[in-house]
């Protein structure tokens, strides 16, 4: 798991019924919901969460693109259309 940083916050009694009942239907800890919910959140206010391992794919695209340019000819071998289907 990666760094955590504990945060102390006030719920009302009702969502702390609701998040022990919640957490243990799902199996996991109250903190793991409250972080999936707090992720959630984030991501519908418009801060997605980042994915090193696309990061990394588009990386991988990139270089291997940039292989196949310099060992081909000057002729392209792709269609734009192609990279749409990525």
């Amino acid at each position: 798991m990666s760094d955590l940083v504990r945060k102390q916050v006030y719920i009302t009694k009702s969502q702390e019924n609701l998040l022990k009942k919640k957490a243990a239907e799902l199996g996991v800890t109250e903190a793991e919901l409250v972080r999936e919910a707090l992720d959630s959140q984030i991501y519908k206010i418009g801060y997605p969460k980042r994915s090193a391992g696309k990061w990394q794919e588009e990386v991988q695209f990139i270089k291997d693109r940039m292989t196949k340019k310099q060992n081909s000819s000057n002729q392209r071998e792709w269609k734009r259309d192609d990279l749409y289907d990525r």
